[in-house]
């Protein structure tokens, strides 16, 4: 999707997804060939001003991976979600940062890091890049230094790999809802 805020000094935000799945060697990360950049990327996107950032997940994930999210598991700090009376809970991003696109634009992303078992049952949609990698961390960086991916996609993925994977929680990731809030917190009944 196309950039929402698009003055000088204004920003989007974004959510991604850290797809990884433990294979026998060491764990192997998922990126695809981005179609604009031409540089291995994470899958995600533009949080759209008309939904939730799990919304954004929830068709990302599927549109460039070929993934469902009932095919992953999302980490968690917490062993289990918790309730919130009329508001819908979403899952808890594993890391957030802000990075410049441009001298004069810059995204505030939300990190959402998941657990693949297997391959995903389903091609990216139409449209969107065929080129899915599955690479160890020490093969994302080759491609960093060859200047086929982004250094900060190897930086994020190596922190993924050795400070989240190790410790968060695994969650079905189609626990949480994509639906919005079915009543306002303001509301007495």
């Amino acid at each position: 999707m196309p950039h929402i805020h698009t003055e000088p000094g204004q920003h989007d935000i974004t959510a991604s997804a850290w797809i990884v799945r433990e294979a026998e060697d060491a764990p192997k990360v998922l990126v695809h060939m981005h179609r604009k950049l031409e540089k291995l990327m994470q899958v995600g996107g533009h949080i759209e001003i008309d939904e939730t950032p799990w919304q954004a997940m929830a068709h990302e994930i599927p549109e460039e991976s070929g993934y469902s999210l009932g095919e992953l598991q999302i980490l968690q700090p917490l062993p289990d979600t918790p309730v919130v009376s009329g508001a819908t809970v979403h899952p808890v991003p594993a890391i957030m940062n802000t990075h410049m696109v441009s001298e004069t634009h810059y995204h505030s992303d939300l990190g959402y890091v998941f657990v693949a078992r297997d391959k995903p049952k389903s091609l990216p949609m139409e449209g969107e890049s065929l080129d899915l990698r599955w690479l160890t961390i020490d093969e994302l960086a080759n491609a960093a230094l060859n200047g086929t991916a982004l250094q900060d996609v190897v930086d994020i993925y190596r922190s993924v790999v050795e400070q989240v994977v190790p410790v968060y929680h695994r969650i079905d990731a189609s626990v949480f809802s994509v639906d919005k809030p079915s009543r306002s917190l303001l509301d007495k009944n």
